[in-house]
C-alpha cells in the first residue's frame, strides 16, 4: 500500500445521498478475482446507457471530470451491503479519496484498509465545496492526512476526523497485517519474557 500524506487532486461532485454499494459496483462483479477489472463496473447503471455507450449526462463521463482523483459524494455514502468491492472499484478507477458529510461505517472501514481515504466534513463546508466545483469544474483540493485537514479552494482549512491507528497505517503505507509484521521483534521479546515469568511461577 502506498503511503498517504498529502493528496492534491481534481474533484468531481456526485452529490447524491444514500448511494449504496450496489450502485457503486453491481453484484455481478462480485465473482471476479482480479481487482483491476472492477473499475469497469463502477457506477455501471449510471455510467452506461442501455446500448452500452457512455451516458454523457453522468458526472464522471463529462469532459471536465477527466483525471479527477477526489470524489465529493452525498451523505451516507457506501450504505447497503458490506462488499469490499465498492472501495476497490473506486480506487481502481483512480480515486484516492472520497469526501462526504457522512459515510456508512462498513464502507469507511473497508476503504481505510485498502488506502482509499474517506474524508468526513461538516455540512457547511460540504456545500461550500460543491459551490466551488459548480463554479469551476477544474477545482483542486488538498487533503493533509497527518494534520487531518482538507484545504478548500479558497485556502480555508477544514478539519476531519480519522481513527488514529488507521491514520498511522495510511501515512506509513501499511495495512493491518503489515503493522503486525513490523512488531515481530517486540512480540518475540514479549513472548520470551512471558515464558520466563511462567516458568518462574511454576512450583518445583
Amino acid at each position: 500500500m502506498e503511503p498517504i500524506t498529502t493528496i492534491n487532486g481534481k474533484a468531481v461532485a456526485l452529490p447524491i445521498e444514500n448511494i449504496d454499494t450496489d450502485q457503486v459496483i453491481p453484484a455481478s462483479y462480485l465473482k471476479v478475482t482480479d481487482k483491476a477489472g472492477l473499475a469497469e463496473g463502477l457506477f455501471q447503471a449510471w455510467r452506461y446507457l442501455p446500448d452500452g455507450s457512455l451516458n454523457p449526462d453522468f458526472a464522471l463521463n463529462r469532459p471536465e471530470a477527466l483525471g479527477a482523483t477526489i470524489l465529493v459524494a452525498g451523505r451516507n455514502f457506501g450504505c447497503g451491503s458490506s462488499r469490499e468491492h465498492a472501495p476497490w472499484a473506486l480506487q481502481g478507477y483512480g480515486f484516492r479519496a472520497v469526501v462526504a458529510p457522512a459515510f456508512a461505517d462498513i464502507f469507511r472501514n473497508n476503504a481505510l484498509k485498502i488506502g482509499l481515504l474517506p474524508v468526513t466534513i461538516d455540512e457547511e463546508s460540504y456545500h461550500e465545496l460543491l459551490s466551488h466545483i459548480e463554479e469551476d469544474p477544474a477545482t483542486m483540493i488538498e487533503i493533509d492526512l497527518p494534520n487531518q485537514r482538507l484545504i478548500m479552494p479558497g485556502g480555508r482549512a477544514v478539519p476531519f476526523p480519522i481513527d488514529g491507528f488507521a491514520r498511522h497505517c495510511l501515512v506509513h503505507g501499511v495495512d493491518q497485517l503489515g503493522f503486525l509484521q513490523q512488531q515481530e521483534d517486540a512480540i518475540a521479546a514479549f513472548e520470551s519474557q512471558h515464558a520466563v515469568a511462567v516458568n518462574t511461577l511454576q512450583p518445583n
